[in-house]
Order: structure tokens, then C-alpha cells, then sequence
């Protein structure tokens, strides 16, 4: 029998937390091979336009700069499948901020100041960046992120709603938001050969290798992308970004090795952002609060270059049952770097205005939050009708209302003071939903009794090895320290990225297949094993292609405790619980840090993170973390994650859903609410910041 700590579930300590901290982890920028050039990307300074002219000459007199590439002397690319790639193709300018030249140098330093002296030409065209409910360009897609249907109608909500005895009619605001992870995309690329190796800072490196393969013509086999140690993404590093291609680019046209970062200040506008929301959320109910109409419109922006609709509709689909129900997604194009995934796209942005339209409709009831989502919450998936594979929102507001002492609240608002601060608490549901790929996973046996897992997994910080070796260990029932575990490499058996809360899932599947063969394969085996051990393989295609009867989503529940200045218009979050249910917990150390750090980041959303467009040039007006405020740990007072048992056999062999982003989807509604409940004053555009609180104080 395997020891307690292999097992799933354990909170084993994640294996590479000393490489980390000692410096020895290496990430994409710190591979440098010899004779190694330094990348300085240039960005366009208008909104919309095109460059007539790049004058290099005294930037190629700075001492030390080797080149500098333009649209007129860039190696020519194929047609990208994703159209920001197509970096130094052409004159046009999409966007503030799109890469107009790279200057190449023998350091960052000298390539940086090349960058400061180039003298650009431009020629503007009239640019419209601002997104309103009434703009012209809207139109309905056809389809949202994820493959969504825009449109989505069940029942004729128009006449629910209006014979409904009590409505919320509210819209709700957000502002961009950024991405902004610790390690910023950085490639090193140079070629041997006519093999290409990169050190890429991605989620997915198979999908870098895929991109790179297609604008060079390459044979995939001729292309090694490595993402060993990523530092955080958030959905950044989901997709293949530009510094792959300008590092691979520059390393041809150079014949050195390049190394590439782009800049804190210029990620804002290349490497996608959440997308601004106006969202209109109709709720009609019974005065017991029984719902009878729904209705979740939404209007975002997208570029021009390519057609990106956040789907914060989806989650109105899911959450609270409804014989009438519309969900609605229109979209226009305008003059904007492209939008993107961000943490939790679709269900962090929609969640926010939905649960707060509940907590609204609460108020109007005269009723509690929890019971009006207990009231509401349903057998089967609304919008498709399929029952829940398992739905544990109830235990988890239940668990949650418990632990964080909601039942001695006073409902009344604006009622608890302390001082010169307003207290208040909130509460708010969370969903998100199962997904898994395709993967396939190597499992091997040596003959010294140690077991290696192979598959091309990406640890995005979230503690990737450490589970994956716990699920191998589980399976072949040996201890987890004899199993090692290799990923981040294209040269291993391929993986899909790490993205939608779907890796864990994804890689543990194969892994799990490939190492139960294996434990198949020893148990029937007699004696001692051959000098070259024994090999599994696991391939998920059919066991991910299925269809399943079942609609399968995590679930969970936030409570905030708010408190808010009556004289500067403050809000701090004084507690912050979310609890969770998730299907098996598969480490508690690394689940808890995924559910906290979520939590955290929904403090952001809700307080201090905000990203306007300036109309006049165009630019994000706040693109680095002296201008973009992350939460720090002065705004992370008490938080508190816990989940619930959730046994569900209709997921994966592990039992388990995606946690990577759950923690964020209901946070911002809660921490809303609980400032109504400390103000009495409804906001409905976040983020919280003193300036728009302060006016609704007395």
C-alpha cells in the first residue's frame, strides 16, 4: 500500500519551490547562448495609420546595435493563423503600440537606447477607440469565446419580464483589465542547422511550435520550443505572442542567437487584455423570489485585426433556473491593441454584474441572498437541460455561510459603524466550467526501482510537477519521491496548453492512463526488470472526444467583509472567504494557493485595477504596476479558502475540476455587495476607487 503522502490529496510540498527560490530555475530570458543578441521592440506611437518612413541612422551609431529590422527589411512570414503575429509585414498600423521595428544589439542596453533615437514617420488616419452601449459598429457575432453561441433564447422573456410582480433593470460596468504576470513575455530564439530552438515564455509550448512552424514553413520536427518555468500568464501566455516571432525572426536574419523581452510598459498593448463590458442584466421574479425571466446582454470591444467577444453572457446560461431566458453578446471593432484571455474570461466579467443583479434583486425582495440563490438553484443546466454530472453551489454557500458567521448579519444597510468606517457583507456564487483535451503522457520504469513521467505539460506556477508525480504515484502505488516528472519541452509527448482551468485534467489523464499500462505491465511481470526498464504510453483522443450526457461545472461561494471610509472613500476588505466545490482536491498546499491567489486577484478587480483608453491618442492610459495597482499584501487582510467533499465520477479517472480560476469569478460581486450593504449606495462600475465611492457617502 502506497504511503500517505504520494496520495492524492496530499499537501505535498511542489518539488521545484527550491529551484525557485535559489535562482537555479531558469526561465525563457535567462538562456544565453553564445554569441547572444539583445531585442529592443519599437512601438507605434498613433492609434490608426500607417508608417512612411524609419530612420535608422543614428540608431545603427549607437555602439553595440548589430541591426534594426523594419517592414522593409523583416524576413517575409507566411500568413499566420493568428493575425498578431504578422509583426513586420507591412506598414500598416491596427493599433497604439504595434511593433514597427526591432532594434537588434549586442546588449539590452544598447539595443534600448537604438530604440530611443529611431525617427518614425507616420501617416494618421482617424481613430475611434471608445466603446459605448449606443455605437454604431455593434453587431451580434456568431459565435462568443469558447465556440459559445451570441445568442441564446429560451422562452419569450420580453413578456416574463414584463408581468413579473419585482425587477432589476441595472447595468453594469468594466473597465480593461491586464494580465500583468510577474515574468513578462520574453523568448530566446536561435537556429542550428536549420532547426529552431526557443525558449519561450508560454502556456503551451506546442502551440508556440505550431505558430513558429507555419510563418517560417518549417516542418514541426525542425522546431523545439521549451517553456520549462513559466512566471504566471493569467491567459497571456495562453496564445503564441509576438516575442517568438521577432526573437526567431531577428535570430535568422542575424545568424545569433536573440533574446527578446518585451517590456513591462508595452505588454498592455501586445499580449491582450480583458475586454472592457457593458453588461444589462433584467431580472424578473415572483415575490418569493421564484425566478420566471433572465436576461444577460452584453456589448465589448474587439480589434480590427481579429474578432475576440468575451463571453460574459455564458455563465447567465448556467447558474439560476428560469422558464424565460435571453443571453446576448454584440461586439464592435475598433482601433484597440486585441483583446484576449484573461483569468477566468467570460464568467469573471458576467459573474460580477449577474450576482450582483441578484444580490439587487435580494434587496427588492426584502429577502436573503443565500436563500434567493438556494430558491433558485437547479436540477438541470438551463440552457441545455442536461443534469449536473454534480452541482455542490448549495453546500458551498451553505458551508461558507457557516464558517463565515453570515446568519447573525443585519440585512439593513448602512447600519454598522465603526468609527469613521462603514462595515458591510456581501455575498456572491461562482461557477466554472469542466473542460479537458486530448494528451498524450510517457510513463517508464527503470531497472533501479525509479519511475519517469514524460509529457509536455507547462507549470505556469501553479504547482504542474508536483500533482502530476502525486497521480503517477497514486496509480503505480509506489512513493511520490521515486517518480520524477519532465515537462515543458516540445520534444516530449504532446500536451495541450495551460489554460480554461483544464491542465490538471488534461496531463493527469494521460498520466494516469500511461501509468496504470505500466503498473498493468509490472504486476504481471516476474523477476527482476530489463537493464532498460519498462515503458507505458497514454493517449486520451477517444476519452476526450466523448460527449458526455452530463453538464459539468465547478461551483462555489464568496463572502466579503467590507470596510469602507466615510471621509476618503476607501474600501478595504477586512475578511475574504471562498469555498469551493471542485471535484477531488488533488494537492490541498498547491489547491489552496490557486483559490487564495484567485481571491486575490477578484480584490484587484473590484478595488484597484482599471485600465482606461485614452479617446485622443489611443494608448492604455495605465500600462505598468506604478499606474496598473495590483492588490499588495496591505489589501489582503484575512483570506480564507476551504472546499467542499465532492465525489463525482463522471469527470476524469482523478475526480477532479480545473481550480485555477474559479477564485477570482465570484470575488469582485462579493466585495460589491458588501459595500452596498456597509453604504447603502448601488456602484455599478468597477473598479471601487475612492473617487467614485466618496460621492455616495453621507
Amino acid at each position: 500500500m502506497p504511503h500517505a503522502p504520494q496520495l492524492t490529496g496530499a499537501p505535498v510540498v511542489r518539488r521545484e519551490a527550491r529551484d525557485k527560490v535559489t535562482g537555479t530555475a531558469r526561465y525563457a530570458a535567462e538562456h544565453t547562448p553564445p554569441g547572444t543578441l539583445y531585442a529592443w521592440p519599437v512601438p507605434a506611437t498613433i492609434a490608426s495609420g500607417r508608417v512612411t518612413a524609419v530612420r535608422a541612422v543614428d540608431a545603427l551609431a549607437v555602439p553595440g546595435v548589430h541591426t534594426v529590422l523594419t517592414h522593409d527589411n523583416a524576413p517575409e512570414l507566411a500568413e499566420p493563423e493568428d493575425p498578431i503575429l504578422a509583426v513586420l509585414q507591412n506598414d500598416r498600423v491596427p493599433h497604439h503600440g504595434w511593433p514597427i521595428a526591432l532594434v537588434v544589439a549586442e546588449s539590452p542596453e544598447a539595443a534600448r537606447t537604438g530604440a530611443g533615437r529611431l525617427l518614425v514617420e507616420y501617416e494618421s488616419t482617424d481613430h475611434d477607440v471608445t466603446l459605448t452601449e449606443d455605437h454604431p459598429g455593434l453587431y451580434t457575432p456568431e459565435e462568443a469565446n469558447g465556440g459559445h453561441p451570441a445568442v441564446r433564447k429560451r422562452g419569450d422573456f420580453e413578456r416574463s419580464f414584463a408581468a413579473a410582480p419585482v425587477q432589476v433593470d441595472a447595468t453594469y460596468r468594466l473597465t480593461s483589465l491586464h494580465n500583468h504576470p510577474m515574468e513578462p513575455h520574453a523568448a530566446t530564439a536561435r537556429w542550428a542547422e536549420g532547426h529552431l530552438t526557443v525558449h519561450d515564455s508560454s502556456q503551451g509550448s506546442n502551440t508556440v511550435r505550431d505558430s513558429l512552424a507555419r510563418v517560417f514553413a518549417l516542418d514541426p520536427e525542425h522546431i523545439t520550443v521549451v517553456s520549462e518555468h513559466v512566471g504566471g500568464g493569467f491567459g497571456s501566455k495562453g496564445t503564441t505572442r509576438p516575442q517568438a516571432v521577432l526573437a526567431a525572426m531577428a535570430a535568422r536574419h542575424t545568424g545569433h542567437p536573440v533574446k527578446m523581452v518585451f517590456p513591462r510598459a508595452q505588454l498592455a498593448e501586445v499580449v491582450g487584455h480583458r475586454a472592457p463590458t457593458i453588461q444589462r442584466v433584467r431580472l424578473g421574479a415572483d415575490p418569493d423570489g421564484t425566478l420566471h425571466a433572465v436576461s444577460h446582454e452584453i456589448d465589448t470591444h474587439t480589434s480590427t485585426i481579429k474578432e475576440f467577444v468575451e463571453q460574459a453572457a455564458v455563465p447567465a446560461r448556467v447558474m439560476y433556473g428560469s422558464p424565460d431566458s435571453t443571453t446576448v453578446h454584440r461586439v464592435t471593432a475598433l482601433d484597440v491593441p486585441s483583446p484576449s484571455w484573461m483569468r477566468a474570461p467570460g464568467e469573471a466579467s458576467g459573474m460580477y454584474a449577474l450576482e450582483s443583479a441578484m444580490d439587487e434583486l435580494a434587496s427588492a425582495l426584502g429577502m436573503d441572498p443565500i436563500e434567493l440563490r438556494l430558491l433558485n438553484d437547479p436540477a438541470n443546466e438551463p440552457d441545455s437541460d442536461r443534469p449536473f454530472s454534480s452541482r455542490g453551489l448549495a453546500a458551498c454557500l451553505r458551508e461558507g455561510a457557516s464558517r463565515f458567521g453570515w446568519h447573525g448579519r443585519d440585512p439593513r444597510p448602512a447600519v454598522r459603524q465603526e468609527g469613521r468606517w462603514l462595515l458591510g457583507t456581501g455575498v456572491a456564487s461562482a461557477t466554472y466550467p469542466v473542460m479537458a483535451s486530448r494528451c498524450t503522457a510517457r510513463a517508464h520504469a527503470a531497472a533501479d526501482g525509479t519511475f519517469r513521467i514524460e509529457v509536455n505539460a507547462t507549470d505556469i506556477g501553479t504547482g504542474a510537477r508536483t500533482v502530476l508525480a502525486q497521480i503517477a504515484a497514486s496509480a503505480l502505488a509506489v512513493d511520490v519521491e521515486s517518480v520524477d516528472v519532465r515537462i515543458g519541452s516540445t520534444d516530449l509527448p504532446a500536451a495541450p496548453l495551460a489554460g480554461g482551468s483544464s491542465g490538471t485534467a488534461s496531463w493527469g489523464w494521460a498520466v494516469h492512463k500511461a501509468a496504470t499500462e505500466l503498473a498493468e505491465r509490472l504486476g504481471a511481470h516476474r523477476g527482476p526488470l530489463p537493464a532498460d526498464g519498462f515503458t507505458a504510453t497514454g493517449d486520451t483522443e477517444e476519452e476526450t472526444a466523448a460527449d458526455s450526457p452530463y453538464a459539468r461545472h465547478a461551483f462555489g461561494a464568496h463572502f466579503a467583509e467590507t470596510a469602507v471610509d466615510s471621509v476618503t472613500g476607501e474600501v478595504r476588505v477586512r475578511r475574504l472567504l471562498g469555498v469551493y466545490a471542485a471535484g477531488k482536491i488533488l494537492n490541498a498546499r498547491t489547491a489552496r494557493s490557486q483559490f487564495t491567489g484567485g481571491m486575490v486577484m477578484g480584490i484587484g478587480m473590484a478595488l484597484t485595477e482599471g485600465s482606461a483608453i485614452d479617446p485622443a491618442f489611443g494608448d492604455f492610459t495605465a500600462k505598468d504596476l506604478a499606474a496598473y495597482h495590483v492588490p499588495v499584501c496591505a489589501d489582503t487582510f484575512d483570506i480564507q479558502a476551504h472546499w467542499i467533499d465532492e465525489d463525482d465520477p463522471h469527470l476524469n479517472p482523478m475526480g477532479s475540476k480545473g481550480i485555477g480560476e474559479i477564485g477570482i469569478v465570484g470575488t469582485a460581486a462579493a466585495i460589491g455587495n458588501a459595500v452596498r450593504h456597509a453604504t447603502g449606495a448601488r456602484l455599478r462600475e468597477l473598479p471601487l476607487t475612492p473617487d467614485r465611492v466618496l460621492p455616495y457617502l453621507p
